[in-house]
C-alpha cells in the first residue's frame, strides 16, 4: 500500500443515520417506556429507517438538510420503522398460553 489507509472511507450518511436513528429510538423509549429487551431491535429499526429515509430524501426536496443528508425524511422514516416494529410486537403471539 502506497501511503493509503487500509480502511475504506465511510461517508457521512451512515454516521448521521446512526446518530438520527439513535436519537429517535431513545426518544421513543422515553415516551413509550419500552422494556430493555426491545431496545436493540428498536435501535436497529430506527437506524435502518433513518438510512432509508436519507436515501429517499436525497432524491426528493428535503427542507432541512445537513450537507447531502435529508434530516426530515430520515426522521420520518425512522419513526415509520419504529412503528412497524411496535405493530409487529403487538400482533405477535405472546409466549404465555392459557390452557
Amino acid at each position: 500500500m502506497e501511503g493509503g489507509s487500509p480502511l475504506p472511507e465511510i461517508g457521512p450518511a451512515p454516521v448521521l443515520s446512526l446518530v438520527v436513528g439513535s436519537f429517535h429510538a431513545a426518544l421513543y423509549v422515553l415516551i413509550r417506556g419500552s422494556s430493555v429487551s426491545r431496545v436493540p431491535v428498536l435501535l436497529v429499526a430506527a437506524v435502518l429507517g433513518a438510512f432509508a429515509g436519507q436515501a429517499l430524501g436525497a432524491r426528493l426536496a428535503d427542507p432541512v438538510r445537513i450537507g447531502d443528508f435529508g434530516l426530515v425524511s430520515a426522521s420520518i422514516v425512522a419513526w415509520i420503522g419504529l412503528l412497524v416494529v411496535t405493530v409487529a410486537w403487538m400482533l405477535a403471539p405472546s409466549g404465555e398460553r392459557s390452557v
